[in-house]
């Protein structure tokens, strides 16, 4: 069968190849990728190639398919998962696998699977592991976005706590404490928000902090603070380029104790320093984001981490339990991925879109595998709507949604947008 996909060839080198996939094995599964979105690990991994600790060696002769936020259709199961999967399933996948101790993933070591494609071949390690999950939701970009969501599940599932004079560490951030996520705006920091504010065990306070201050505002039009009241929590908004001291001020909205939890979701030296200086007592710093300089380093108090028990830690991504739990809680309703999604585009746009990730401005950039568009805000759409009336029954789906991206309006895309 043949392939279309954005394949990475070396550092800075992504192209959009067609070739032909092998037959599947019997202990393989062969499948349809609808939507894929965008991860900043990505743009790491096209810039670094080799470089990079999931990319192999001899990618330049075996390019890797990249992308890893993946949702779609089961095509063909080999022998041996044909009792548990069939043609026609919708699927999404744990990309984080760590089989057998490697670094292995899709979208950076594997050349016949990955996200950003029209099809793929799941390894036999992949159902091995677990990790091929049945989607029974209607949209796939919820799917998708599973991953990234689950991402922030796991930071908060191993956040830890302690108890003086007692050896035993209390897995998850503090129930009914006071949490920050500082650089939080983005749109990894409104995936973790909207858990935040909607999971099982919750803080009584939540800031987000940003110096961006029209992506607060998006941030405080999706999630308004009357409504986090209403279910007990202290919601804040905050821009620290604002405030001359930035950390006193974090710390005086919490009464001078400090939080809890903290979350850091950018690779920014004075981020990192601000995460510390507002820790409170056994306070958990989760440094989330991931920088691309080996050597990348930040001060951190020490006095704190000896007198007051603050303590750091990191995550680089989730587990199948923390996508599962994403997966219900959205199919619930209690949460929506959507709110990380600004653009959508076509797989022609992929590879553009991915090295120039931290140029574009917005959240997540949703890719439709068999689509051939541009990378478009969903901003945008209504502009786009005077060359192209779809682009307007988009638009109005959309702000009907308070200008979010939802399942009326990937049915309507998927319906009349030409497909490969």
């Amino acid at each position: 069968m043949k392939a279309k996909a954005v394949r990475l060839h070396g550092a800075n080198d992504l192209r959009l190849d067609e070739f032909e996939l092998p037959e599947i094995k019997e202990d393989e599964i062969l499948v349809k990728i609808v939507s894929d979105s965008v991860c900043m690990s990505t743009y790491k991994c096209a810039i670094l190639g080799v470089n990079h600790k999931r990319v192999h060696e001899d990618v330049a002769d075996h390019p890797a398919i990249m992308g890893h936020e993946m949702a779609g259709d089961i095509v063909k199961v080999g022998a041996k998962h044909q009792d548990k999967f069939k043609p026609g399933m919708k699927f999404t996948l744990q990309p984080a696998l760590n089989y057998k101790g490697t670094m292995w993933s899709p979208g950076y070591s594997y050349e016949f699977f990955g996200g950003d494609t029209t099809y793929c071949i799941i390894p036999a390690e992949v159902m091995e592991l677990g990790c091929l999950l049945e989607y029974k939701g209607k949209a796939y970009y919820a799917a998708s976005l599973a991953e990234p969501m689950s991402c922030s599940i796991g930071a908060f599932n191993a956040a830890y706590h302690t108890h003086m004079g007692v050896y035993k560490h209390e897995m998850g951030i503090k129930k009914d404490g006071k949490l920050a996520i500082l650089a939080g705006a983005g749109p990894m920091g409104l995936g973790a928000l909207t858990y935040a504010l909607h999971r099982d065990i919750r803080p009584k306070m939540v800031v987000v902090a940003d110096v961006n201050q029209e992506r607060l505002d998006r941030a405080a039009h999706l999630f308004p603070v009357e409504e986090a009241a209403a279910d007990g929590i202290e919601l804040h908004f905050v821009n620290t380029g604002k405030m001359e001291d930035p950390a006193a001020g974090l710390k005086e909205i919490t009464g001078g104790t400090g939080f809890d939890d903290v979350f850091c979701y950018a690779p920014v030296e004075a981020v990192v320093e601000l995460s510390s200086a507002v820790l409170g007592r056994d306070g958990c710093l989760n440094f989330f984001a991931g920088p691309t300089d080996k050597q990348f380093s930040a001060r951190m108090n020490f006095y704190d981490v000896h007198y007051n028990s603050t303590h750091v830690m990191g995550t680089t991504g989730g587990n199948t339990d923390d996508m599962i739990e994403s997966l219900r809680l959205t199919a619930e309703n209690r949460i929506d991925p959507a709110v990380m999604v600004t653009h959508i585009g076509g797989l022609n746009a992929a590879a553009e879109t991915t090295l120039n990730l931290p140029k574009i401005p917005g959240g997540k950039k949703l890719i439709y595998t068999h689509l051939n568009m541009p990378l478009v805000a969903l901003t945008d759409l209504r502009k786009m709507g005077e060359k192209d009336d779809r682009y307007t029954a988009l638009a109005d789906i959309v702000d009907a949604h308070k200008g979010l991206w939802c399942p009326e309006a990937e049915e309507y895309l998927l319906a009349h947008f030409e497909q490969e």
